[in-house]
């Protein structure tokens, strides 16, 4: 299948549209990919476009059986997604103390209590922060980003027991991993 029929409904400036209110009837698969390291393939080719990725991404939305879908008002694809759809790039910390998140797609959130860091497992069984982004996806902190985090990171007690590193932005903790009491920090190991 080829990208022209959902790009003819895709804002050329890259605005998020309202793919959460669009449920068109006709459904399909798509050879589409989104790599753990942020590439996105399509029919086994990696999209070397990075304005066409942005496009894509605006029309991405996962839904609650855990399936990934491109939609616009007449059609949605389903995609495989390795491990998270995006990754995050940069990090930058604002006046107020908190820290404003990019995306390789080009997405910019504050961390905060609406998008807040988890630590989950990646398909490899390595626990990493992950923030929600839109429309169920989230995004990985990328390995540059998550390291130049930690050395910014506060330790807090955990209430079993053990440490968490992290930092505190939109007054909000965010943790970035846990402390193993034999020495190395548990999170981050895989990040991209």
């Amino acid at each position: 299948m080829t990208l022209d029929p959902l790009l003819a409904h895709i804002d050329p400036e890259g605005e998020i549209p309202p793919v959460a209110s669009w449920h068109p009837e006709h459904q399909g698969e798509m050879d589409l990919l989104i790599a753990a390291d942020g590439r996105w393939v399509h029919e086994g080719v990696a999209i070397a476009r990075p304005r066409l990725v942005r496009l894509l991404s605006t029309i991405l939305r996962r839904e609650t059986d855990g399936a990934y879908y491109l939609v616009t008002p007449a059609e949605k694809q389903r995609i495989r997604v390795e491990d998270r759809p995006f990754l995050v790039v940069d990090a930058e910390p604002d006046e107020g103390g908190g820290w404003w998140l990019t995306t390789n797609v080009g997405d910019r959130l504050l961390l905060s209590a609406q998008h807040r860091l988890s630590l989950s497992e990646t398909p490899r069984g390595e626990v990493v922060p992950e923030v929600p982004v839109r429309f169920g996806l989230a995004a990985r902190l990328g390995r540059n980003l998550y390291y130049r985090l930690v050395e910014l990171a506060e330790t807090r007690d955990l209430p079993g027991g053990g440490q968490e590193l992290g930092l505190v932005s939109g007054g909000v903790w965010q943790p970035l991993g846990r402390l193993e009491e034999n020495g190395p920090l548990d999170g981050g190991s895989a990040c991209s």
